[in-house]
């Protein structure tokens, strides 16, 4: 099981005073420890018009990560594929690819938050024709020669050439969680994302129906799951929780409100304990008891991305929490 985290955000909570640059550039020390603690992977996310700051520009900061990192794999968790002018889309990803020589990712899902969809003068009905149709124009366009594609959402010519081409394919990773969702990244894409609010056993529903929906259509080729989790590695399970917990539930209580375009004062005791429960945290053995289900529910065969940058909490920390992953929780995984 490989194991990897991020998700890079760059958000700013109300109280913190650093500037953007600082946010950015706690980011790029971040992707260097990951790569130096020897993680498999570092993830950023990305939404739009967000008070906080929440990252926008996945291409411009993988290319920036690619440049302060060697070996670990680079993604998006998630873009948002309708949101894109695809052919630039295809540019700009095949750039970072060979800026981190054939390290990318690209992550893409449909989106939610209505006002993004409104801003951007995109039809939400249309949103996943429009993933779909990308994503035909990606590997077109990632081909060699021409496009060979006749986009719906794109007024280009199936002619044209559309470089620079990667060295490489590029792995396209489909998220979502509803059953549509998870059986279209079985016939369309080459990896699927648990979101963090499954449980165990949902994943394993889930991937057991991937399997059998590639099995049963013949679809060959390698697939890569991957799984989505916050958490913690600290000195114990209140430690690594007290040290998490505002970051983690900040960024909880942002995602409802873009989740359903209304704004959230605060979460309920309810969902907070709920958040409690579905976090890995604690001592590294602990962290490694917490990861052990998923891989006796899954198999050794997936990528554990777990989530432990949460906004605000302190760059130290997280280093040091990114340094123990390396040391104290990945060896019981090799």
């Amino acid at each position: 099981m490989d194991i990897g985290t991020g998700l890079f955000t760059c958000q700013r909570q109300p109280d913190d005073d650093r500037s953007m640059t600082e946010i950015y550039d706690e980011m790029l020390e971040l992707g260097r420890a990951i790569d130096d603690a020897g993680l498999a992977s570092a993830w950023v996310s990305e939404h739009h018009f967000a008070d906080d700051g929440y990252l926008s520009a996945t291409m411009p900061a993988l290319g920036a990560l690619a440049a302060e990192t060697d070996t670990v794999e680079l993604g998006t968790c998630i873009a948002l594929a309708p949101l894109y002018d695809a052919v630039r889309l295809a540019e700009d990803a095949a750039t970072v690819d060979l800026l981190a020589d054939g390290r990318l990712t690209l992550g893409l899902a449909i989106g939610s938050n209505p006002r993004e969809f409104e801003e951007f003068g995109v039809p939400r009905e249309e949103r996943v024709e429009r993933m779909r149709d990308a994503t035909a124009v990606l590997r077109g366009a990632w081909s060699d020669g021409p496009l060979d594609y006749d986009a719906e959402f794109h007024d280009v010519s199936p002619d044209a050439n559309v470089t620079p081409k990667p060295d490489s394919d590029i792995p396209v990773m489909y998220g979502g969680s509803a059953k549509p969702a998870v059986r279209r990244a079985a016939r369309e894409a080459d990896a699927w994302c648990a979101p963090s609010a499954l449980s165990v056993e949902g994943v394993r529903k889930r991937v057991e129906d991937i399997r059998t929906v590639r099995e049963e259509e013949g679809i060959e080729g390698d697939f890569q799951i991957y799984v989505l989790q916050h958490g913690f590695v600290g000195d114990s399970a209140e430690e690594a929780w007290e040290t998490m917990k505002d970051g983690y539930l900040y960024i909880q209580r942002r995602y409802a409100e873009i989740f359903s375009g209304e704004a959230v004062e605060q979460l309920s005791d309810e969902r907070r304990r709920e958040l409690r429960e579905q976090a890995v945290f604690g001592t590294p053995e602990q962290v490694v008891e917490g990861l052990e289900e998923y891989r006796e529910a899954l198999g050794d065969d997936i990528h554990f991305v777990f989530r432990t940058y949460h906004p605000g909490i302190g760059t130290d920390r997280m280093v040091e929490c990114v340094e123990r992953l390396g040391d104290e929780v990945v060896p019981a995984f090799e």
